[in-house]
């Protein structure tokens, strides 16, 4: 057999070279070549018996693939119900947001259940773990930490210990000294990811790999990562807020709608079971520009405040500013405001926010944005008790969205008794009544908002 040697190849055209060049010699891309091992030539390669002989489909036993559970109740919803034996999952997320505290929480919790964990971590010693898992109050005997780099002594150390799960923090950690790059390239990622995938499947062993992100928010390393794991989770959140949420974006055993939250504290990762009721704890009623919007995160609702605030511009080109909110739909809004409900925004900074950290960008949301335009522009509050859901179109007309009597069930559970929704829009669940409404300019009149409203004592805008 062939010694395995080390090529360079173009992920644009496929060429191959000996050696790294910053341009591939026959598609002349730039910065396109990766490093990678290279084995046998196809014409040297020879059939062998399968290490597994075929089997009719009927004859596979499905039970194999059962998820067992966690033991941290958000994080089996997400995964619908555990981990799977013998699966690959990749956690990705910002520095800083509590992958690592969510691992050692869920590495604890399997213990506890009477399975054997293995926590190698690239990052940390294991005295920065242990400090951690203190405080956490994970420590374990079933628990068992190991500080390594090298791929081959990761192996190792799942050979000594023969654990059930194994968490890798980090995937870009790791370095295979069969390739000359450095730990985190391209060529690493993907041959360090691959090795874990068959030491998952022959060993029977789910393991959970930690993932970088680039600055858009995107998973580091080569595509192909995602590609060969079950399972892609993203770990979200604002550092400067103590909710955190779990989405599922690839899931090979169950469904990718769901959706987890937790909040972080002084103990770590708590889950929270009442997420609308975290959102809305210190809403005040009665503001103008805050409308509550019930919202759909994968199977789960939710409901949001929308804050917004406008106030004259002194710039030729007014501030327009979404935090938590799609900025192109905000901007699509207050063109429609103008052009179709004849509301003046050209000459106003507009600030729009979703409060609590949650990002919403679903199309429900235009209805209850428009409204809190409306309602800071004129000065004057919406009714406490009433919710808005509802796509706007660029002709200003409002279309339904997903699931609104699930939206207006969960407004109503919560106190909520006026819904404002499309003419569209099925009928209401018990207890919550509706104002349907065609169009944004329609919904604006409805509510008292429209021109005859003067302008609030703190915007100092001209009436509509």
């Amino acid at each position: 057999m062939a010694k395995v040697r080390t090529v360079f190849r173009c992920s644009e055209c496929g060429a191959t070279e000996p050696k790294w060049t910053g341009r591939c010699g026959e598609c002349e891309a730039w910065g396109s070549l990766v490093e990678e091992s290279d084995g046998l030539a196809p014409s040297q390669s020879v059939a062998l018996p399968p290490t597994t002989p075929p089997i009719p489909i009927g004859d596979v036993d499905p039970t194999e693939f059962t998820p067992r559970p966690t033991g941290v109740g958000e994080l089996d919803r997400v995964l619908g119900g555990g981990l799977v034996p013998g699966s690959v999952t990749l956690l990705g997320g910002e520095p800083g947001i509590g992958k690592s505290t969510l691992l050692l929480q869920v590495a604890a919790e399997v213990a506890a259940s009477g399975r054997k964990v293995l926590y190698i971590s690239g990052e940390e010693s294991p005295q920065q773990i242990r400090l951690r898992a203190e405080r956490l109050g994970a420590i374990h005997p079933r628990l068992w930490l190991a500080a390594e780099i090298g791929l081959p002594q990761v192996v190792g150390a799942i050979d000594a210990v023969q654990p059930d799960v194994v968490v890798v923090d980090s995937i870009q950690t790791l370095l295979n000294p069969d390739l000359s790059s450095a730990p985190g390239s391209v060529g690493q990622v993907r041959e360090c990811s691959y090795r874990l995938v068959q030491e998952a499947k022959r060993r029977g062993c789910a393991i959970i790999l930690v993932g970088h992100v680039t600055k858009d928010g995107s998973l580091a390393g080569p595509r192909v990562l995602e590609h060969v794991v079950d399972t892609v989770l993203a770990f979200e959140g604002d550092r400067h807020h103590a909710l955190r949420l779990l989405r599922v974006i690839k899931h090979r055993f169950g469904s990718t709608l769901e959706l987890g939250l937790f909040e972080m504290t002084e103990k770590g990762l708590i889950g929270v079971p009442d997420p609308s009721g975290l959102f809305l704890a210190d809403r005040r009623v009665g503001i103008p520009g805050s409308v509550v919007v019930p919202t759909i995160e994968g199977h789960r609702p939710l409901l949001v405040e929308i804050q917004v605030l406008v106030a004259s511009s002194p710039l030729p080109s007014p501030r327009r500013s979404a935090t938590g909110i799609d900025s192109g739909r905000l901007s699509l809004l207050l063109a429609v405001l103008e052009q179709r409900v004849g509301v003046p925004t050209s000459a106003v900074d507009v600030y729009a926010l979703a409060v609590g950290g949650v990002k919403v960008v679903e199309p429900g949301v235009d209805l209850a944005l428009g409204l809190a335009v409306v309602s800071s522009l004129t000065g004057k509050p919406l009714p406490g008790d009433l919710v808005a859901c509802g796509e706007v179109g660029l002709g200003g007309e409002l279309r339904q969205v997903a699931h609104t009597p699930r939206r207006l069930s969960e407004a109503a559970r919560l106190g909520f008794r006026q819904a404002v929704v499309p003419t569209s829009a099925p009928n209401p669940p018990k207890g919550i009544d509706i104002l349907r409404v065609g169009t944004l300019a329609e919904a604006v009149d409805r509510l008292g908002l429209g021109r005859d409203s003067a302008p609030g004592p703190r915007t100092g805008l001209r009436s509509l």
